[in-house]
């Protein structure tokens, strides 16, 4: 068995530990892979353990890597999860299959207008700002309002919720009132707009994906722990 597998194997047990003391189903918690300046070879093994879903940073090293490993693995699901420029706008759309970082107005209306003529919309996640370690995202509730009634004047973008990075610390009540908040903003922005998708939550890493758990994540993006220290 692989380092990965093997990586795999523990984290699957947390997670289903931490769905337990949390009273949900195992089901209702995606895992992703974060591969950044990580090498096929180790998404690869990823793969053959089962992964499905990947998360990168950067367009282009995305680019390097993805656009070889998707061509033989087109079941692979890929995601931005990193700050994206409007100059690498064309190249994420094409790219990946959602955009999980989306943090300003400018960047909806980029999306929107080229994804106008999809057959497909492009699913999106609004980032709120949530940490002071953070620079990222939506500073507030009011801005969250504003940019979902812009994204869904998009036909091209489909919104499926919201993405929070908590800060970088050991005190669990810091991390907790960063979830906290994002589950929040997702509980007022779907009384306000409940004919919309609010049913992602993404929010919880190596250090913290537990807890994240506890307090409500979909979907957790594993790095460090699932392929170890990062090759830079």
């Amino acid at each position: 068995m692989t380092t990965v597998a093997i990586a795999m194997e523990r984290i699957e047990e947390r997670i289903q530990n931490a769905c337990a003391r949390s009273g949900r189903e195992r089901s209702g918690v995606r895992l992703m892979g974060v591969s950044k300046f990580h090498t096929l070879p180790e998404i690869e093994e990823a793969w053959n353990g089962g992964l499905r879903l990947f998360g990168e940073n950067r367009v282009q090293e995305a680019a390097e890597k993805f656009s070889v490993f998707k061509a033989r693995q087109p079941e692979a699901e890929l995601h931005l999860i990193g700050s994206l420029q409007r100059n690498k706008a064309k190249a994420a759309v094409s790219l990946f299959d959602a955009i999980d970082s989306v943090d300003r107005e400018a960047l909806i209306d980029e999306l929107g207008a080229l994804t106008n003529a999809r057959k497909t919309a492009l699913p999106i996640l609004l980032e709120l700002h949530t940490a002071e370690d953070s620079k990222a995202g939506f500073p507030n509730l009011d801005s969250l309002y504003h940019a979902a009634e812009k994204a869904y004047a998009f036909p091209g973008l489909a919104l499926r919720g919201l993405m929070t990075i908590a800060p970088f610390t050991s005190d669990e009540r810091l991390i907790r009132a960063s979830f906290r908040t994002l589950s929040a903003a997702r509980n007022n922005l779907a009384a306000r707009f409940p004919d919309y998708d609010w049913s992602c939550l993404s929010m919880g890493m190596s250090n913290d994906f537990e807890i994240a758990i506890e307090e409500g994540a979909t979907l957790i993006r594993v790095g460090t722990a699932l392929f170890g220290e990062r090759h830079t």
